[in-house]
């Protein structure tokens, strides 16, 4: 309770300083005091608060209110993001302009302003403040006013442009991604077994019935042998969502259907015990830290499955050795783990081939930059500590409905001798 209690306190330090640079940037530095910069303060307000009734509201408030609400705190989440970003890029001409702007500002300054002398009078000192005042000042002012407004239009803009390709991508159909594996102790009679992935497809309150009837559709359309659902299925209890899950009961596989848990089973308030029941209702296995033998052709493969490791924290964890050990060193193993940082306790074991998502390929550039801190890989195949993992970047999404850099993804793995 601790650690969700710190981190919750650190996302919203960290969106209120997210917001107050925005505020620095896109009111403050644009406007002049006065009712216009009150109303977008006020705004900005309104719009932090959406953010915060999206992140948390949505879970204690009835699922069609929450649900609406959590629409404009989301979009807006991903605006926010991509308005800080940008601006940050446009820090260092911004402040080139700036210099500029300055030197200019000074030279002109030290210009020899005539001053127009009264018929018959001194030369009032009066006189020369206001040509001072009208011939270097006010330009500067009026130049800085305009690079902050140049530089807020540019970031709004392209803010806006971004979340929306990235919205009509992660609304759009999952690209199929088929990737040939091969395994050195695949036998030959087995070569040619296609196993359908998909991970991250995150039933919540922002998806519908029909982002679960396409994935089904689609994964139908592969004809695999068998269907792997890795982990993050759901945001939500069964009453909540029971019906978005439904059309799974249709998927189509010559050896079965497979699930195993990830994070957000265990985030849901009824955990995951519910959904393996569901799941089960429907025609759809989940492997808890074991494995099955898939006999194909005369031939046989094990297909193993663990708990994520946030299971851990209720006495669920992964148990790598209950569900790999004993078996036969001459059969190949696939294995099925959410969180491809598994792999590292996987690759002792002589796993063959290791299924994963979590990852959302990133979901919104830059954030791929990010994951292999926590990851061994972002994205697609790669080898770890002589294991091969594959990372699917799922075919829903998490928070915002966008996608940018990492379209979903539902993966046809055709394994080779």
């Amino acid at each position: 309770m601790g650690q969700v209690v710190g981190f919750l306190a650190f996302v919203l330090v960290v969106l209120a300083g997210v917001h107050y640079y925005l505020w620095r940037r896109l009111v403050r530095g644009t406007t002049v005091p006065g009712r216009g910069r009150r109303i977008l303060t006020w705004t900005l307000v309104v719009l932090a608060g959406l953010l915060l009734v999206a992140l948390i509201g949505t879970r204690v408030i009835p699922s069609e209110t929450g649900h609406a609400l959590a629409w404009p705190g989301y979009l807006w989440m991903a605006t926010m993001f991509y308005l800080a970003v940008i601006l940050i890029v446009l820090e260092i001409p911004r402040a080139v302009v700036s210099i500029v702007l300055g030197r200019r500002a000074r030279r002109e300054s030290n210009r020899v302003i005539a001053v127009p002398v009264p018929a018959g009078g001194p030369v009032l000192a009066q006189d020369v403040e206001v040509a001072l005042d009208e011939g270097s000042v006010a330009p500067q002012v009026d130049r800085r006013l305009f690079l902050s407004r140049t530089v807020a239009a540019v970031a709004g803009v392209g803010a806006i442009a971004t979340v929306g390709y990235g919205v009509r991508t992660a609304f759009g159909d999952p690209v199929i991604e088929r990737v040939p594996v091969r395994l050195a102790r695949l036998d030959p009679r087995m070569s040619g077994l296609r196993i359908a992935a998909v991970s991250d497809i995150h039933l919540g309150p922002l998806t519908g019935i029909r982002h679960t009837e396409r994935i089904v559709r689609m994964i139908n359309g592969l004809e695999a042998d068998i269907v792997a659902i890795v982990g993050d299925l759901v945001d939500g209890t069964v009453a909540e969502l029971g019906p978005m899950a439904r059309p799974l009961k249709s998927l189509e596989s010559r050896y079965g259907s497979y699930f195993v848990t990830g994070n957000h089973e265990y985030y849901t308030a009824n955990g995951p015990q519910e959904w393996i029941n569901e799941l089960n209702s429907l025609g759809i296995r989940s492997l808890r830290n074991e494995r099955v033998a898939i006999e194909h052709a005369g031939a046989t493969l094990d297909l193993a499955g663990v708990n994520d490791v946030n299971g851990a924290a209720v006495n669920d964890g992964p148990d790598m050795a209950g569900a790999l050990a004993g078996r036969s060193a001459d059969r190949p193993v696939v294995l099925l783990s959410h969180q491809p940082v598994q792999v590292y306790d996987a690759a002792p074991y002589g796993v063959d081939l290791q299924l994963s998502g979590h990852t959302h390929g990133g979901q919104m550039v830059p954030f791929n930059l990010i994951v292999p801190l926590q990851q061994p890989a972002v994205q697609g195949l790669h080898v770890v500590e002589g294991t091969q993992v594959y990372v699917t970047r799922g075919a829903g999404f998490w928070g915002p409905p966008v996608r940018v850099g990492a379209p979903p993804e539902i993966t046809l793995i055709e394994l080779r001798a």
